[in-house]
């Protein structure tokens, strides 16, 4: 094979390629002892097929077949052997071809540029640390007691107030008559909560043990019984018992009962928890100030069939008009995007970053934890989508990539309090609600935005992953000679 390369403009190259016609042969030979044995034809032994008969029943069919494999196998190479990685897909334009000739094509592709990534080593982030104090940690253990009650009986002659569980049973009819469901024995009500039926709760306050009371409440859109659906039914209440809440003790064994080994070992547990939902969020505003730093790495040009692409994505959804309307704002916010993209790539690969398969578990058992009650709708979107698996794969290796950023950079590191930590996080949601960004690295949304994939059955590849084509060149056009 040999491959002349030139230098077209900027980064559009032409490489032309010539395959001598003994190569071309050895391949067409290959293909006629693969397909010999396959073949029964009348009036021949399988496998004894004269290459002459063959050639003149399928001569073209498996000369099309050899010229595919041979353009895929050779153009890859050249590619390869010259070092060049296409932005987006080449284009391939064939000069000679035919069977016992020598195959002649050019392949015109536009190079993704070459940017330095030796100064991300140098970037600097705030690298934060929360600091959480004694009474934070025992302010969030009693709020888990308070959503814990525990109870006790009262009297005979206390009247249930808001608060209080009340235990009843009931009948209930629709226009006089009994329904499927309409008993309940021993039923729990902490009255305030609402939880039964709209309005049902209010009419129990004042109740005390061994009451009978009448309890109208409209039944909702759920009911299992269509027909009753908005019906006013009637409840014939006995109460059972009313209790009033009382304090639970934070101690030893209310630590056992949430599956701690004592009340330090509670603690403990409760203080890293704090710790760790600051962490997330902080650890998110260091990765965007690296990505800011990143921003302004120089990238000597962007290729323009990439930021066309990028500008579509950013224009999904809207009309023609609006689409042009912003293409300028689009186009510098696309070159933003393109770039960091680039130079994320780069820094992978020269890192030999992988995304392995239980990664991309692992991230699909992530979006089906935002999602609850919906995670067979997001499995079936997902096996349906390959598309939407490989934009996740994308948001893996892009975090893979700005982790292994943060281990090699220069953090400066700050202890923080609580309330620091939230004057940041707020500092920080403000900026956002004001400004526009350039991309969308920050994952804080992930739960709409996979919603939204799901329910709209669409995706896009990872914005700031650019792509080598490795599939076979998109042909222009056939002149033969």
């Amino acid at each position: 094979m040999k491959v002349t390369v030139e230098n077209i403009k900027g980064l559009n190259k032409d490489l032309k390629v010539l395959i001598d016609k003994e190569t071309m042969n050895s391949y067409m030979d290959e293909k006629y002892e693969e397909i010999k044995g396959t073949i029964n034809l009348k009036g021949f032994r399988p496998g004894k097929v004269p290459r002459e008969v063959l050639k003149r029943q399928f001569g073209k069919a498996i000369f099309g077949e050899v010229l595919d494999k041979v353009l895929k196998d050779t153009s890859t190479k050249a590619l390869e052997d010259n070092k060049i990685k296409p932005a987006g897909q080449p284009k391939l334009d064939l000069k000679t071809y035919g069977e016992d000739k020598e195959l002649e094509y050019v392949l015109s592709v536009t190079e993704l540029p070459k940017v330095e990534v030796k100064s991300l080593e140098n970037i600097k982030f705030d690298q934060y640390s929360v600091k959480i104090d004694n009474s934070e940690t025992d302010k969030r253990i009693k709020e888990i007691a308070k959503n814990q009650p525990s109870f006790k009986e009262a009297s005979a002659e206390t009247k249930a107030k808001e608060g209080d569980l009340v235990i009843l049973d009931y009948k209930a009819t629709v226009d006089g008559k009994e329904f499927k469901g309409s008993e309940g024995k021993n039923t729990q009500l902490t009255l305030g909560k609402d939880l039964f039926l709209k309005g049902f709760d209010k009419q129990l306050i004042g109740a005390k043990k061994d009451d009978q009371k009448i309890v109208e409440a409209t039944l909702p859109e759920n009911f299992p019984e269509k027909e009753l659906i908005n019906k006013n039914a009637k409840f014939d209440c006995k109460i059972i018992n009313v209790k009033n809440p009382e304090e639970i003790k934070i101690d030893d064994e209310f630590a056992k009962n949430l599956g701690a080994k004592d009340l330090n070992d509670l603690k403990t547990l409760i203080s890293k928890q704090i710790n760790d939902e600051y962490k997330n969020s902080l650890d998110q505003l260091s990765k965007n100030q690296i990505l800011k730093e990143i921003e302004k790495i120089k990238v000597d040009e962007i290729p323009e069939n990439l930021i066309e692409e990028e500008i579509k994505i950013l224009s999904q959804g809207m009309s023609d008009e609006e689409a042009k309307k912003s293409k300028s704002k689009f186009t510098e916010t696309a070159k933003t995007r393109i770039k960091t993209g680039l130079i994320l790539n780069e820094f992978g690969e020269q890192n030999k970053i992988q995304v392995s398969e239980q990664e991309i578990q692992a991230e699909v058992q992530k979006q089906l934890r935002m999602m609850p009650g919906q995670e067979k709708m997001v499995m079936d979107f997902y096996q349906k989508n390959p598309s939407a698996v490989a934009s996740l794969r994308g948001t893996v290796y892009e975090e893979k990539i700005l982790n292994l950023i943060k281990e090699k950079a220069k953090p400066n590191k700050k202890e923080i309090t609580k309330e620091e930590a939230e004057k940041i996080l707020k500092e920080a949601h403000k900026h956002d609600h004001n400004h526009d960004h350039d991309h969308n690295h920050d994952h804080e949304d992930k739960k709409k935005e996979t919603k939204k994939k799901v329910e709209t059955k669409s995706s896009t590849e990872n914005k700031s992953s650019p792509k080598t084509a490795k599939s076979k060149p998109e042909v222009k056009k056939v002149s033969k000679k």
